[in-house]
């Protein structure tokens, strides 16, 4: 099996590829010894820098380091122009869906998506319906999983369209390399990504009707796994970090308590899933939303970025029409391929499936987080029968993947250097225009031979580096 999947740094032959040369040429040099003072440096500036997540189901609370491995994800520049080309048509087109189907509906009605995959499906808000956004856009913040099959081709695994979350680790693997290793980045011209914050505050501007416009990002709370990256943004964009008993809807208008007296908003960058939004509209009994706001939202008086009902274009049952969206809505071919996809709520697909779980990987269609999904070939054959047994009794809940080769990137290990399976977030910002920093958050499977990259599932992180055009001959 080894021998099909892609390895980022060397050829078939073992010789390091052309982009990743001088990187080689250096590790050849450096001693283990070294290796593990910088790891040692890198885990104490995490820690002291609160680098840190905690489970989802952890009774305690416990905040963990995200482990990151000290050795670059390297994409030479005529990869990233191709791959981020293929990231803005397929935003601009999730876009162009979201806004059809909360106003025309034409996808729907040429029977190229199914009408009940879409108007019955739990993320579809009818309160949406109607509702004109500034630029019509409804994804602002796309976060889109890509991985890199045996073939040398990116396939997308998935869209992160509600609230995308991983950029801070993509920030603060940057800065940590920088400190741990300047002379490498004497060596390469690798291209910057501090500038996100800049460009994310720019988007989120852009995306309201107002002129000079009061941002603030809505956290859940300091217990909430992506707290960190809230109050990391939050800092590094100059805006008010709020929670929902920070704001007030008064007279067809969202303002926040300061110290000055309520204050107007016009942008919420939300970090808080649709239905704790607002206890009036939705859940009745959240205390993390804002009584009241889905009306200014309707009335137009306060942007939520990412719009309330965008989850309807990430549902993992609606990505199997992400390549017809793009030529219904664009004319064009998709750049970026999707992964083939089972729908286990058709009859005959279901029984494929059933049939073949020992190969494949099988998701439940809201589930997120690498939570609720069985990998087939690591999987025993009771978990497999069981997992069949809860497919069975609702089988419109979940979707099937073949199980693919993620490619491989080396890390750091007690024994050395060895590979281990990535994939890539990039993230991809829409207001007035499209805005995208080179690179995005490289994830790996530190665990030998486990194809599951998710931090809340033992995965770590590693800085990517997108090189400048006259980096490699």
């Amino acid at each position: 099996m080894a021998h099909t999947i892609f390895d980022e740094m060397r050829q078939s032959n073992g010789l390091a590829r052309a982009h990743y040369a001088t990187f080689d040429t250096w590790l050849k040099g450096i001693s283990s010894e070294t290796v593990q003072q910088k790891q040692t440096e890198a885990d104490l500036i995490f820690r002291r820098t609160g680098i840190t997540f905690s489970l989802n189901g952890d009774e305690g609370g416990t905040e963990r380091l995200i482990p990151s491995d000290l050795i670059p994800r390297i994409i030479d520049a005529g990869e990233w122009t191709l791959m981020e080309k293929g990231l803005v048509q397929r935003v601009t087109a999730i876009n162009m869906f979201l806004h059809d189907v909360y106003h025309q509906q034409s996808i729907l009605k040429a029977g190229i998506v199914p009408s009940e995959q879409v108007l019955a499906n739990a993320q579809f808000m009818p309160m949406m319906l109607g509702l004109d956004l500034p630029h019509q856009i409804y994804a602002h913040i796309a976060g889109v999983d890509i991985i890199r099959h045996a073939d040398g081709s990116f396939y997308v695994l998935e869209d992160n369209l509600r609230v995308p979350s991983g950029v801070s680790y993509m920030l603060s693997n940057r800065i940590l390399m920088m400190r741990l290793f300047p002379d490498l980045f004497r060596r390469y011209a690798v291209r910057p990504v501090e500038h996100y914050p800049a460009l994310l505050l720019q988007t989120l501007r852009s995306s309201s009707w107002v002129d000079q416009p009061t941002v603030v990002l809505h956290t859940p709370g300091r217990f909430n796994s992506a707290y960190f990256e809230h109050a990391f943004l939050a800092k590094q964009m100059g805006i008010e970090l709020v929670e929902g008993s920070d704001l007030f809807v008064r007279d067809g208008f969202v303002y926040m308590q300061t110290t000055e007296g309520p204050q107007q908003v016009d942008v919420i960058y939300r970090r808080v899933d649709d239905t704790y939004m607002d206890p009036l509209c939705f859940q009745a009994d959240s205390y993390i939303g804002v009584p009241g706001l889905a009306s200014v939202y309707r009335q137009g008086n306060v942007i939520i970025a990412n719009a309330l009902g965008t989850g309807v274009a990430d549902d993992k049952s609606i990505y199997p029409f992400v390549p017809e969206m793009i030529r219904f809505y664009l004319q064009e071919e998709p750049i970026l391929k999707n992964v083939q996809t089972w729908q286990c709520r058709h009859a005959y697909e279901l029984s494929y499936v059933l049939a073949n779980l020992k190969d494949l990987v099988v998701k439940e269609v809201h589930g997120a987080g690498g939570y609720g999904m069985l990998v087939g070939p690591a999987s025993t054959k009771s978990e497999i029968d069981a997992f069949a047994k809860r497919i069975k009794a609702h089988p419109e809940n979940y979707i099937a993947q073949p199980t693919l080769s993620l490619s491989t990137c080396p890390i750091f290990v007690e024994q050395g250097i060895a590979p281990r399976h990535i994939d890539l977030r990039p993230f991809v910002l829409m207001g007035d225009k499209t805005r995208i920093v080179p690179g995005g958050l490289t994830r790996v499977a530190l665990r030998e031979g486990s194809l599951v990259v998710n931090s809340s599932q033992g995965g770590g992180t590693k800085d990517t580096w997108v090189l400048e055009e006259s980096e490699v001959p």
